[in-house]
């Protein structure tokens, strides 16, 4: 990877789109830190930093801790992931929609791209609307004398307008960068909390160290005044945050594990050979040469743990917006422990949910009919199948087998860190985990993408 990186860089046209696209996530860095008026950014952090494993904090975590601190970008790009999703489930479900992105051409292309800002415009105004309510309810607006109909205005623009610039600044990276800009966007919000990660690592492991040497007896007879059952007490809250030797041991190994796993199934692919029959024209002969079409494992990329992320979190992000808690009681408090980050419901719908966006891109992605058509077409044919339906129907068989692998593969390895975050007791493990999916995945895909316009240049010595 640090190879390719470096010889794309001694490529002009390919250096000036990784400088754009730097200066493009230096700016959504800066926007980070710019805060919106009338926010009590501190307490608000300090709120969050209690609601590391629930659906804030996977929110806090995916925004690069915008969230936290309510700057203009805090609500990141998840309004645009939430209006794809819209409109691509719209454009199967509505016929017109999908006449449409079919037949459409380019100018189809681009009008529902234009539905879906319009949309995505929407969602940001009913999530900073959501946004001002949870702030509000805990009386962390700091409007003074001023209407509070005006401040609630200022606080909502201010997150749509980020929002919505957010989505502009991907579309230009998409253009003019390398690689998919609303990935970029989020990979980099996602690695900017790497430090806080490890920050978090060793304060668990300095309480673990005060616990070891901290007994009940120690504090009573250094503390006078103090009682045994307050003394087992602190003990008790040192313990809830403190992070073992062999735990930070074992976080570290399965992160590496899960690494190197990602990068192996997504290389991984099945290759179904292809045999051209041979055809004379005029006095030459063409075809009769044996190729394959890939067909990749992991098909739909990151997208599918993405997007089941957006959904499954929706019921308690609605909640926590609307100032709720899972100490608070009724429907609300109810929601809002149901969909706990760290619970099993949550971690079987998001497996559900992966498992469905898997088979839904994958079927974008490669349609079986139309490369069956185009090898019947071309004088191709698939050893052992006759061209045409049976060879539809076999891609179609092989594309359903792998997909389901795929699948199975994301989804395990996104449950993985729920479970062994509730054995070691470290809740922010599975945001973790979420989160080095989603990093390992656009790292991959963007040198992918690197690799291919080297290619096409004819730049020789990217693969030695």
């Amino acid at each position: 990877m640090i190879q390719t990186i470096r010889n794309a860089w001694r490529v002009p046209e390919l250096k000036k789109k990784m400088l754009f696209t730097i200066m493009a996530l230096l700016i959504f860095r800066l926007g980070s830190a710019i805060p919106v008026p009338y926010i009590d950014g501190s307490a608000l952090e300090q709120y969050l930093q209690s609601q590391s494993g629930t659906i804030l904090g996977l929110m806090n975590a995916m925004s690069g801790s915008a969230f936290s601190m309510a700057t203009v970008f805090a609500l990141s790009i998840q309004p645009y992931i939430n209006s794809s999703i819209i409109i691509q489930l719209l454009t199967v479900a509505i016929p017109a929609l999908e006449r449409l992105a079919r037949d459409g051409g380019e100018e189809g292309r681009k009008k529902i791209a234009s539905i879906t800002r319009y949309t995505t415009v929407a969602i940001a105004l009913l999530q900073g609307f959501g946004y001002y309510t949870l702030v509000n309810s805990y009386g962390l607006v700091n409007g003074g004398g001023l209407n509070k109909f005006w401040v609630g205005l200022v606080i909502v623009i201010s997150f749509t307008a980020g929002s919505a610039f957010l989505m502009w600044l991907g579309e230009q990276i998409t253009e003019f960068g390398i690689g998919n800009g609303i990935s970029i966007i989020l990979f980099a919000g996602i690695v900017s909390r790497f430090p806080q990660m490890v920050m978090d690592v060793i304060s668990g492991f300095q309480r673990w160290m005060t616990v070891q040497s901290t007994s009940v007896e120690s504090l009573v007879a250094e503390n006078e005044g103090m009682t045994e059952e307050v003394a087992k007490s602190y003990i008790d809250a040192l313990k809830q945050g403190a992070l073992a030797p062999w735990t930070i041991a074992l976080i570290v190994i399965g992160m590496l594990a899960l690494v190197v796993f990602i990068v192996y199934i997504n290389n991984a692919e099945r290759r179904i050979p292809v045999q051209y029959a041979k055809r004379v024209v005029g006095r030459k002969m063409y075809g009769g040469q044996s190729t394959h079409i890939p067909m990749k494992v992991s098909m739909a990329g990151v997208m599918p743990i993405i997007f089941a992320q957006s959904i499954a979190s929706l019921p308690a992000t609605v909640c926590a917006f609307m100032g709720v808690t899972a100490e608070s009681e009724g429907v609300g408090g109810g929601m809002m422990r149901l969909f706990d980050t760290s619970k099993p419901f949550y971690s079987i719908l998001y497996f559900l949910l992966i498992v469905g966006f898997s088979y839904f891109y994958s079927t974008m992605a490669f349609n079986p009919v139309e490369v069956a058509n185009n090898l019947k077409k071309n004088g191709g044919f698939i050893p052992g199948r006759r061209p045409g339906k049976p060879t539809a129907d076999f891609l179609i068989k092989v594309l359903n087998k792998i997909t389901m692998f795929g699948a199975l593969y994301l989804s395990v390895i996104a449950i993985a860190p729920i479970i062994t975050g509730n054995l070691v007791g470290y809740s922010s493990l599975a945001i973790g985990g979420t989160s080095v999916i989603i990093v390992v995945g656009v790292a991959l895909e963007t040198v992918k993408q690197m690799e291919a316009q080297m290619l096409m240049r004819h730049y020789k010595g990217f693969l030695e």
